[in-house]
């Protein structure tokens, strides 16, 4: 047999291949995440630091978007990405702006009028055979309220409150979902026998959910003790608990539109960790929950 293809097929050498380039990835992606978090800190003066963020969330939404309809384009499904990437981009700008908080009815007037104008094109583009129009509508709109509209609520964290706070309250944010994601990984490889929704993520067990909010829990402890004690414990691990059992409905969620594609991953754009979507897919459901926290409690 050819060697190459012998390294390729056999299942040691894959698993070895593959958690080394998951940890590339992760080398080289998350110093630039982390960069992007904490250069406000240590440039408060530089007015411009928001914008690494800003421009990386911009271009993940983008990715996370195109997956999304890539997984439509399976089934079938007639979205309009076109249409949707233009309600994303408005949507997007709202967000830079602070809209959920300085303009919501911006906000809603954003939306109210991309819904307006997906039905006002849709119904033209389908005029040849109307059988396929609702999910045409029903998938561009949820495409762009999925990705964007959600994790829209990271920019505004991120340009919404002082810099300073910003930028913990995001390093918390990660920090927290991150650990959410190794503890469950960890307690479920090594203690899991329960599972926890077989037909939608059959890798996922009752003992892993635990573990990731037990580490969640206590990252979110450590958050407030080393460098976030304006946000007391009493706060900091019931909101870290919140948002791990929101990441793994996320993940779940994320998981079963996969599964009704019949694809394992959403893309292959990150080297051992699948598409982008798979990266956003927890985060997006506790992004609202952290920015309505920290706009009520701050």
């Amino acid at each position: 047999m050819n060697k190459s293809l012998f390294f390729i097929l056999h299942p040691l050498s894959f698993r070895k291949f593959f958690m080394k380039s998951r940890l590339l990835t992760a080398l080289i992606a998350l110093p630039i995440l982390i960069l992007s978090i904490v250069l406000p800190l240590f440039a408060p003066q530089f007015e411009q630091a928001n914008w690494l963020f800003t421009a990386i969330a911009a271009c993940a939404f983008a990715a996370g978007l195109f997956e999304f309809f890539s997984i439509t384009k399976k089934l079938e499904l007639k979205a309009d990405a076109g249409v949707a990437y233009l309600g994303a981009a408005a949507l997007f700008i709202s967000f830079v702006f602070d809209a959920p908080s300085k303009a919501p009815d911006l906000l809603i007037l954003t939306v109210a009028l991309f819904i307006i104008i997906v039905l006002a094109t849709q119904m033209f583009r389908f005029q040849k055979d109307f059988s396929k129009m609702l999910t045409g509508i029903g998938a561009t709109v949820f495409g762009v309220l999925y990705v964007v509209f959600l994790g829209g609520f990271l920019v505004a964290v991120r340009v919404g409150f002082d810099p300073i706070l910003s930028s913990k309250l995001l390093l918390f944010f990660f920090l927290v979902n991150f650990g959410a994601d190794a503890g469950a990984y960890f307690v479920g490889k090594n203690f899991g026998k329960h599972k926890l929704a077989p037909l939608i993520s059959p890798g996922k067990t009752w003992e892993g959910l635990v573990g990731g909010v037990l580490f969640s829990a206590a990252l979110a402890a450590l958050a407030t003790f080393w460098f976030f004690p304006e946000l007391p414990y009493q706060f900091s691990i019931p909101l870290a608990v919140v948002m791990a059992i929101a990441g793994v409905t996320g993940d779940l969620a994320e998981s079963a539109m996969k599964r009704g594609a019949d694809v394992k991953d959403a893309a292959n754009f990150l080297p051992g960790h699948g598409g982008l979507l798979d990266r956003l897919d927890s985060l997006l459901f506790c992004a609202p929950i952290l920015y309505y926290f920290a706009r009520f409690y701050f």
